[in-house]
């Protein structure tokens, strides 16, 4: 069966070398025309033999053909399809584009393999829609920006399975890591600034339950992290090793910041 991976959000295609090892095709959907513009720039060959297709759409969950689109004028990955509130507006321009619900455009492509979204405060609206709709794809990601994320993956959804990827850390926490290539077995990948990284089996680290995420979520706090989730694998009731020690660590680090703050540590 063909492996197809939707790239919800997909920027300027940072992504798509490494999703080109792991999938027979990637969806790359995009609303900022110049994105757009510079995958298929970056991508001609394997657009050509039908390996990548770039979809120049705002990605909504209402069935319109046309939308504003605010496109940030300092920081093209703070552009968003949701209208910024208050003061914040003046720090985006105003575009009309075309749109396509995530629905249409898998129905059009195929049932997906892992589905990656990153949609600037629209991560939510999209989860529910598909899982409304039946689509739960073996593997799925979407940022932890609102509670909201994790309580669609684990309640709507029905995802049994969890790994957190810090989207700040990327470049250095997937550097030269190893992951598994479809045809070429296993080699050696590096992930640059501002990528989502590794699905998967690729992430470092044991599944953990529904329970034992939400804990370290609470402890990291909501952000630029990436949800990743799946029910290919079921993690053991008890949390492995690696994590209550990284709950050890987060929870010492916690207690410096407070103490820190109230001026109890010396610098």
């Amino acid at each position: 069966m063909k492996k197809i991976i939707y790239d919800f959000g997909a920027n300027k295609g940072d992504d798509i070398p490494y999703y080109l090892k792991r999938a027979d095709l990637v969806v790359a959907v995009e609303a900022d025309p110049s994105l757009c513009e510079i995958m298929q720039n970056r991508f001609q060959q394997q657009i050509k033999s039908g390996r990548v297709v770039v979809e120049n759409h705002v990605i909504t969950v209402e069935a319109l053909t046309e939308v504003p689109f605010y496109k940030h004028k300092r920081n093209h990955v703070l552009s968003q399809f949701p209208k910024p509130r208050g003061r914040h507006l003046r720090a985006f321009t105003e575009m009309l584009l075309p749109a396509r619900r995530p629905l249409s455009i898998i129905a059009e492509h195929g049932p997906p393999h892992y589905i990656k979204i990153d949609v600037e405060h629209y991560d939510a609206a999209i989860l529910q829609n598909l899982f409304a709709h039946g689509i739960r794809p073996p593997y799925i990601s979407a940022e932890s920006h609102s509670a909201e994320v994790f309580s669609l993956l684990a309640g709507q959804g029905g995802y049994r399975a969890f790994k957190l990827v810090e989207g700040r850390h990327v470049h250095r926490s997937a550097n030269d890591i190893l992951i598994q290539g479809e045809d070429s077995g296993l080699e050696r990948f590096s992930f640059k600034r501002h990528a989502a990284g590794p699905f998967g089996e690729d992430i470092r680290g044991e599944w953990l339950t529904a329970e034992n995420c939400k804990r370290l979520l609470a402890f990291r706090g909501l952000g630029w992290r990436d949800l990743h989730a799946t029910n290919l694998k079921e993690p053991p009731p008890q949390a492995p090793l690696s994590y209550r020690r990284l709950l050890v660590n987060e929870a010492r680090d916690s207690l410096r910041r407070v103490l820190g703050t109230l001026g109890i540590l010396r610098k």
